[in-house]
């Protein structure tokens, strides 16, 4: 299908694509502040080789804004919908005309730009180049058309994508490059933005340059510039592959030759191809072409990562920043696990169980080289962004769904140690404090003490259940019991979560709607407010409703946090509290399975008729069709179960809340070689309520669907009606 965009024709490669593949719009995102970007890549890939338009603000993270009218160049690395920025390593620009320029941006027509799954291109206007760019794992492979000259190519070393101007000269902290002949340069790259990272190139051209010029470096550059001219006539084309790696100029060499040995575009845009359907066709949708379309583009955007940062033989660059060989071959990074905790990864064991065991075991030797599990990977470095430890609910839910591709007793070892010592770099685990009051004391935690106890308070549930798993009672008895501190910050008076001081005096004056962001801001809660994170006991909702006062109190409360106003004045703003419905952000994570909750009071309906209204308000198939970041998927993810019926409202192997389907049908070729067919009968704009739910012929009692459910495959099949079932 082709997808017309404010006037942008999105149009097919040559290279064929599955009917899933051709549903996908990679530039779904890529305006307001969905931060994702529509370049090149593969499944799970290193590389994703994308235009960059702007740099230096927050809006810039993935490096593009759909609405720019100028192309600055195209980098090969780029992260998809995140809060902070990073990557844009190796940038390319082609372009004709003088050399001395102030830069070397370029105007294009939108009506010229094409993006799908493993393609990208367009045409610069001021430059008069057809740019094409496709991707391997390791390997971007860039094929540009002259249509004047002289052919020139720009090869910035020093650009990436930053957090402010200064750090534009500043970020890269050491730099050695050589220029091996006339069609080769290497190099290596230290570099510190979000964290400190190296990486490893190898850039090649298809012909020799026949002149170089290194530009002049601005005040703290350690890296070079070089413009490369090239003999060719209007027409012509130049090809460049840049391959990356972690470890060495030698690692990006076998990467190189072991997955793009040619100068063969299309065969390398084939295998990118079919790399895409070969997942995306796991799931057939029946439905409207604006519903695949989302869909499609929902799973694309899930399955973009978590990245294999291991080269082809297996070695990576670890948290200790030494040389490792990854087990299976595989070592992820972009592990966003504050957000992909939640959705990403429960449906990963759904759709690819083949990569979860090398999930975990990433997760397991990160923590051997650092002293805790990671909590936002890149690059195999740890960020220290965000709270709480999620990588323990992804290892727990994979060893409660039977995953055993890792040791459980060294991956149980890694959950204690992250959640009891203490490690000087990780500065958000005050454990004695914690221990000691049961809570953060706002006088002694300044910021986020509150969302941090309740993300420990998961984070230990779900500790306490795999020690009970492997028979481990003391330390099962310890972490169930220090998962019901959410309690301690429990206020019974306001029925709200509330930040404490040492002497078991709350805040005052308190406010619900005041917004915090992180640590050091004078509130007690990380990207939300006291309304938003109140909910946040997903471990437990029945012990949340005792706490409320039951039920009806429960839901009434909950209600009302759908129809306050959205914005109170002089509350506070926060970038990632975005897709607000009342006082509920759909925007930002920690609202996710709020709208599920209903189940749990009775008001199932209540439920059934939000996830329209999300699906509807916030997942549209155009570049600001996304009403937050995307967040390595975890958006995305939020999508697709809606789509599916269901939900992980605690993600910890605790089964699939029932919400209501939005496809007419969903069909999962399960990798066990089962099928488990959804059907919506009756679907319609006004029939939103689910009237029965069946299993297999048989009704589904509750409101909970188990894992084994979906795996065992089937037909769950949902009689919709226009009538809430009160």
């Amino acid at each position: 299908m082709k997808h017309i965009l404010l006037g942008a024709i999105i149009a097919c490669s040559t290279i064929a694509l599955g009917d899933a593949a051709q549903s996908v719009n990679p530039f779904v995102g890529c305006a307001d502040n969905g931060h994702t970007f529509p370049g090149a890549c593969v499944p799970f890939g290193l590389i994703q080789a994308s235009p960059d338009t702007g740099n230096c603000t927050w809006q810039y993270c993935s490096g593009y804004m759909f609405h720019d009218e100028k192309i600055w160049g195209f980098s090969q690395t780029h992260l998809n919908g995140t809060g902070c920025p990073d990557l844009g390593d190796v940038l390319l620009m082609p372009f004709t005309g003088a050399i001395e320029r102030e830069n070397y941006h370029s105007a294009y027509n939108k009506a010229t730009q094409k993006a799908e799954p493993g393609f990208y291109a367009v045409t610069l206007d001021d430059h008069k180049v057809d740019v094409q760019i496709t991707a391997a794992p390791h390997v971007a492979f860039h094929r540009y058309t002259y249509k004047g000259g002289p052919a020139r190519l720009l090869v910035d070393l020093q650009y990436g994508i930053v957090s402010g101007k200064k750090a534009l000269s500043h970020h890269v902290l050491e730099n050695t490059t050589t220029l091996v002949d006339k069609q080769t340069l290497t190099g290596h790259t230290k570099t510190h933005v979000w964290t400190r990272r190296d990486y490893f190139y190898v850039v090649t051209f298809d012909k020799p340059y026949a002149a170089m010029k290194q530009l002049p470096a601005a005040e703290g550059e350690k890296a070079p510039r070089y413009v490369f001219d090239f003999d060719l006539k209007p027409g012509e084309a130049l090809q460049v592959k840049v391959a990356l790696s972690s470890t060495s100029v030698e690692g990006a060499q076998k990467n190189l030759a072991a997955e793009v040995p040619q100068w063969d575009f299309n065969q390398t845009l084939g295998a990118a191809k079919a790399a895409w359907n070969s997942v995306l066709e796991r799931v057939a949708v029946e439905g409207t072409d604006e519903q695949k379309a989302n869909f499609y583009t929902a799973l694309y955007h899930l399955f973009i990562q978590p990245n294999n940062i291991a080269d082809v033989d297996g070695r990576y660059r670890g948290a200790d920043g030494q040389i490792h060989e990854a087990r299976g071959g595989m070592h992820y990074s972009t592990l966003s696990l504050w957000d992909t905790f939640r959705a990403a990864h429960p449906l990963y064991t759904i759709l690819t169980p083949e990569r979860v065991d090398g999930f975990v075991n990433t997760m397991i030797a990160q923590q051997r080289q650092q002293g805790f599990l990671p909590i936002w990977a890149l690059w195999g470095q740890e960020t220290y962004c965000m709270i709480g430890n999620h990588a323990v609910p992804v290892i727990v839910d994979a060893y409660l769904k039977g995953y055993r591709g890792f040791d459980a007793e060294a991956a149980f070892d890694a959950i204690e140690k992250s959640l009891t010592g203490k490690f000087p770099k990780q500065p958000k685990n005050d454990w004695e404090v914690y221990n000691k009051y049961g809570y953060l004391p706002l006088d002694i935690v300044k910021g986020e003490s509150v969302s941090r106890v309740l993300e420990y308070a998961l984070d230990d549930d779900c500790a306490a259940r795999m020690a009970k798993a492997l028979g481990k009672k003391e330390a099962e008895a310890f972490f169930a019991k220090r998962a019901q501190n959410y309690r301690n910050v429990f206020d019974p008076e306001t029925k709200f979560m509330r930040g404490k001081d040492s002497k078991g005096n709350w805040r005052t004056p308190f406010d619900p709607f005041m917004l915090g962001h992180g640590a050091g801001t004078p509130n007690d809660f990380t990207e939300g407010n006291s309304w938003q994170y109140t909910w946040h006991v997903q471990q437990a909702p029945e012990a949340l409703i005792d706490l409320m006062g039951g039920k009806k109190a429960f839901a009434d409360k909950l209600d009302t946090l759908f129809t306050l106003p959205s914005t109170v004045a002089g509350q506070g703003f926060v970038l990632d509290v975005s897709g607000l419905v009342g006082q509920y952000a759909h925007g930002n994570e920690p609202s996710h399975h709020v709208a599920y909750l209903f189940q749990f009071a009775d008001r199932g309906w209540r439920t059934q008729e939000l996830v329209r209204e999300l699906c509807d308000r916030f997942y549209v198939n155009r570049p600001d069709g996304l009403c937050g970041n995307d967040d390595c998927g975890q958006m995305s993810a939020w999508y697709v179960f809606a789509c599916m019926g269901f939900y992980p409202v605690n993600p910890c192997n605790d089964g699939y809340v029932l919400g209501a389907p939005q496809v007419e049908k969903v069909t999962l070729k399960l990798p066990n070689g089962k099928k488990l067919v959804i059907r919506a009968k009756n679907l319609s704009k006004e029939n939103k309520y689910v009237a029965k739910v069946e299993l297999n012929g048989a009704p589904v009692t509750g409101f909970k669907i188990s894992h084994g459910d979906i795996m065992n495959g089937g037909t769950l099949t949902f009689t919709m009606t226009a009538q809430p079932k009160k």
